[in-house]
């Protein structure tokens, strides 16, 4: 939760920053917490992650002003202030002990719920209002899940909110295979353990088993600065490039 906040910071409070934040640089000053000490210097991809969910957002929210939205394992994220929808019902779904911390800089209210409980525990589905229409969105999440945790809340979010959205992102099985052996990309970090990797190739075939999805979309993830992001658009033209790279989905569930 703090290394996704120091990331998305650091981009927010840079002046060519893709990512304009003030609530998130509130909560990261208001922590006594020493980032740089635990995380190494912050790098741009949680807000470049974080965009892409903002835009998902506000798409679902211009169609749908009244929408409800489910963020599994929300942690201190603020889409709901970037994106704004006063009509909409955000619902917030994460451990007590992340709700807690939530909760001292983000008060709920009666369009802004928190669920203080796992992903994993289905009775988050009953504090859904039927009759609307839902998004429900899992940033950073599914890859700390065991493979078979993930195959049955996507079946069983499938079966309960037909014609829902869920929006997720996932990494290639070369890297969770590299996250299990204690992966430290900084003398100070180490990634936690990601038990559930998915090649690209994959997702389509493999959410039509779990669940019966047809409608899949998978999305790119975009560098926006520097002669990296020029190499890495290249990159992404190439189709053993974009199989072995983390990427977004959306989905709609089935009738």
């Amino acid at each position: 939760m703090l290394w996704t906040l120091h990331n998305r910071a650091g981009e927010a409070m840079r002046s060519d920053g893709v990512l304009r934040d003030p609530k998130t640089l509130e909560i990261y000053r208001a922590l006594d917490y020493d980032y740089d000490a635990a995380f190494g210097p912050s790098g741009p991809s949680h807000a470049y992650r974080a965009l892409v969910f903002d835009n998902e957002l506000r798409a679902f929210l211009a169609a749908h002003p009244d929408g409800v939205i489910v963020n599994l394992g929300e942690g201190l994220e603020t889409h709901r202030y970037r994106v704004g929808g006063d009509e909409a019902l955000w619902i917030t779904v994460d451990l007590p002990e992340s709700i807690a911390i939530r909760e001292r800089f983000i008060a709920p209210d009666d369009h802004h719920r928190h669920v203080a409980m796992s992903a994993l525990d289905r009775r988050w589905f009953d504090e859904i209002p039927p009759g609307r229409p839902v998004y429900i969105t899992a940033e950073g999440l599914l890859m700390y899940l065991e493979p078979a945790d993930v195959a049955a809340l996507i079946a069983d979010m499938a079966r309960r909110f037909p014609k829902a959205r869920f929006c997720f992102d996932h990494i290639p099985r070369w890297m969770s295979q590299r996250m299990m052996k204690g992966y430290r990309p900084s003398r100070s970090l180490t990634i936690p353990p990601m038990p559930w990797g998915i090649d690209r190739s994959e997702i389509a075939p493999t959410l039509r088993e779990w669940a019966g999805i047809e409608q899949v979309e998978t999305l790119d993830y975009r560098l926006f600065r520097g002669w990296r992001a020029l190499i890495f658009d290249y990159l992404m033209r190439l189709p053993w490039t974009r199989e072995r790279v983390p990427a977004i989905t959306r989905v709609i569930f089935p009738r």
